[in-house]
């Protein structure tokens, strides 16, 4: 299977992905005027700098040696909502699968509520379908190998609002990507662990007791956004166990992400001359937008997924400059070994306790 959701039973499911696919990529926007040379130059150099970027990111990092160097599917911005709503579709039905979703009265009317929740998923694919550059899916491809992809008309739309060079800022992008990817298919238990956790939240909000659950964590979970400060809507309504289970694939994500952050800045200098100036010009546009678009960012977590950015690059940067590379990689050993999410602020107690 491709870019395509699949067609299956959808019995049981609590989001219809193939409506979420259709609605998103309808309202989709179209990406920016170009010459179709000039396209075709973007869409190539993205196709080839994936491979080239790997090998950057492996020299770095000292992981990967081996293995295979793909090249990455350049994709427009539809085509990035079918693919994230056919990778979304893969992980729930691996998390949950239809025998163990929860039945009840209600049972007659999922196919309804799923087709609610797939056009109110594909309208939140939309809105994220025109700001994602890439992103590497671990479960993606026809051979479920991982898929990485890069958005060319969000590439060039940032490239452009940021007057940064083309060919820099697509190499710092796939920089990016590539250690995701690496992530992922250097080390071995990472896929597995990933998709065990997301099964474990999705299963424990599944048999929750809906607005009852909601209504009485709500008390205690704003005490405890208050003091730590909330990631977002999500936290708002958790159980106990269900927050266990979130604190660690916050954790997990924090560290994926500000690593791909540290690596893509330390190799920048020797592939990427202007990366000081692109860094720089990203960081003020994560903070910008409209009020409408600060809301929605909000709303859908994208704040919190750039606070990550600084909490996870500034734990990599401490424990590398601490124990270089060598004593950073122990992160890599097992699911034991990586930090907790009060580890990420405080990257002298994780080295304290692994090394």
């Amino acid at each position: 299977m491709s870019a395509a959701v699949r067609e299956r039973d959808g019995r049981g499911a609590l989001v219809d992905w193939s409506v979420a696919a259709s609605t998103g990529a309808y309202l989709a926007r179209g990406g920016p005027a170009m010459e179709r040379s000039d396209a075709d130059r973007v869409v190539t150099d993205l196709r080839e700098l994936t491979a080239e970027a790997e090998r950057h990111v492996r020299d770095l990092t000292r992981l990967g040696a081996g293995l295979p160097l793909r090249p990455g599917e350049v994709v427009d911005r539809p085509g990035w909502v079918r693919a994230a709503a056919a990778g979304l579709d893969r992980l729930t039905s691996r998390a949950m699968p239809s025998a163990e979703r929860p039945g009840g009265p209600g049972r007659a009317l999922a196919p309804v509520l799923a087709g609610s929740a797939g056009v109110q998923t594909g309208a939140v694919l939309a809105f994220l379908g025109s700001r994602v550059l890439g992103q590497y899916d671990p479960f993606g491809g026809d051979d479920h190998e991982g898929t990485l992809l890069l958005v060319a008309p969000n590439v060039v739309t940032a490239q452009r609002a940021m007057r940064v060079p083309g060919r820099d800022f697509r190499m710092w992008v796939c920089l990016h990507e590539c250690t995701h990817r690496l992530q992922f298919t250097a080390v071995e238990w990472l896929r597995e662990y990933f998709a065990d956790e997301v099964g474990r939240l999705i299963t424990g909000f599944a048999e929750s007791d809906g607005l009852t659950t909601v209504l009485s964590q709500l008390p205690d979970n704003l005490r405890r956004a208050r003091r730590d400060g909330a990631l977002g809507v999500a936290e708002l309504v958790q159980s106990p166990s269900q927050r266990a289970v979130f604190d660690r694939l916050i954790a997990l994500s924090t560290l994926l992400e500000g690593h791909a952050d540290y690596v893509m800045d330390a190799v920048g200098p020797a592939v990427v001359p202007s990366v000081a100036t692109i860094r720089r010009r990203v960081t003020a546009r994560r903070s910008g937008g409209s009020l409408l678009d600060r809301v929605l960012r909000s709303v859908l977590g994208v704040d919190a997924k750039v606070r990550q950015y600084a909490l996870g690059s500034a734990f990599t940067r401490e424990v590398i400059d601490t124990v270089g590379m060598a004593g950073f990689n122990a992160v890599w050993t097992s699911p034991n070994t990586l930090p907790s999410r009060s580890e990420i602020k405080d990257p002298k107690a994780w080295l304290r306790r692994v090394q």
